[in-house]
């Protein structure tokens, strides 16, 4: 590893059940139908999980300089916020105020950059992503200093309301960087072995002309904070248009751009990210999600809320009980009694 590399973790969250953050959601939201995607319960309700999250980065990811806890002025009442590895940020602290209050993810995560005290090296959790096994830094990082990820094109229907945000992306990259002359000059990290099967679609398109969308291993992301400043540097007037919508828009761009920015500027080194990140939509799959906690078999895990999950308090009780199986210790960054 190389020498000397600090790597924060940056996460977000927010309390939906505080009367404050309500009133200014339904305010700016004009009571829309929280089954519309920009302004779904799912995306903002918080389970109890968060000091799971806590526990696992604690136990599994000890090494972690510093925690940047994102929310909207927010704060869970058991985190110990005196704890030398937390840094709590408001949206106000490093998003523009223009674009405030801001109920998009997308608008937070592309001012990331400009987190106060934020390390070049940094990894972008949701806070549905988990670790649920020890985990190394090179899982993020690789000895040179460069994220690990995987570089491999995916099939993208256009018809989902992400799907055409992964379109924007793509149409600005195509506009910044030469496919063809991306592939020549690293053929190793695109055609690595490490990918398998998971480069079926980027052999099969190759001679295609342009970038398509990759592969998206929905999980904690490793970025540099340089990669984002030079984003910035060449799409700033775009990143700003986008950052007025307030909620989730079919013109959005997500971060998405900014990882595949890294992929075609080189800054990365081939890993296979499926092999240890799983993601368990748990309208489908909650015996799934449950049973992989448990046995701890993945380094990390998401588990994807939905408005649509049948017997909801009885699948958050068991996903409950597996975190406390594998995490039944309060961590540091929790108030001790």
């Amino acid at each position: 590893m190389q020498q000397n590399m600090d790597i924060d973790f940056v996460i977000t969250w927010v309390d939906m059940n505080d009367p404050k953050w309500q009133a200014k959601f339904a305010q700016y939201s004009n009571n829309k139908n929280n089954s519309k995607n920009g302004v779904s319960k799912a995306r903002f309700r918080d389970n109890g999980f968060l000091k799971y999250w806590f526990r696992g980065v604690e136990k599994f990811a000890p090494w972690v300089r510093k925690i940047h806890f994102i929310t909207d002025g927010q704060k869970p009442e058991w985190l110990d916020e005196n704890n030398p590895k937390i840094h709590l940020v408001n949206h106000e602290d490093f998003i523009p105020t223009q674009f405030l209050p801001t109920y998009n993810s997308v608008v937070i995560e592309r001012y990331m950059h400009k987190i106060p005290g934020l390390a070049e090296h940094f990894v972008y959790f949701n806070d549905d992503f988990y670790l649920t096994s020890p985990t190394p830094e090179s899982r993020f990082f690789a000895d040179n200093g460069l994220p690990h990820d995987i570089a491999a094109f995916r099939y993208n229907s256009g018809l989902s309301l992400w799907s055409k945000t992964l379109e924007n992306n793509i149409r600005l990259i195509n506009r910044h960087f030469d496919k063809k002359e991306v592939l020549a000059r690293d053929a190793g990290k695109w055609f690595s072995p490490e990918y398998g099967g998971k480069s079926r679609l980027t052999r099969l398109l190759r001679p295609y002309g342009k970038f398509t969308t990759l592969k998206i291993p929905h999980n904690a992301q490793p970025y540099l904070k340089s990669v984002f400043e030079d984003v910035w540097a060449h799409c700033g007037e775009e990143l700003e248009e986008a950052s007025t919508h307030t909620f989730r828009s079919e013109r959005d761009l997500t971060p998405e751009l900014f990882r595949t920015w890294q992929i075609c500027k080189s800054c990365f080194e081939p890993y296979n990210t499926y092999r240890d990140t799983k993601m368990f939509p748990l309208m489908v799959k909650p015996k799934q999600a449950v049973k992989a906690i448990r046995e701890q078999k993945y380094k990390l895990v998401c588990i994807n809320d939905s408005v649509h999950i049948r017997n909801y308090e009885k699948v958050m009780q068991e996903l409950r009980d597996a975190f406390e199986s594998i995490l039944p210790e309060k961590s540091s960054f929790e108030l001790q009694p």
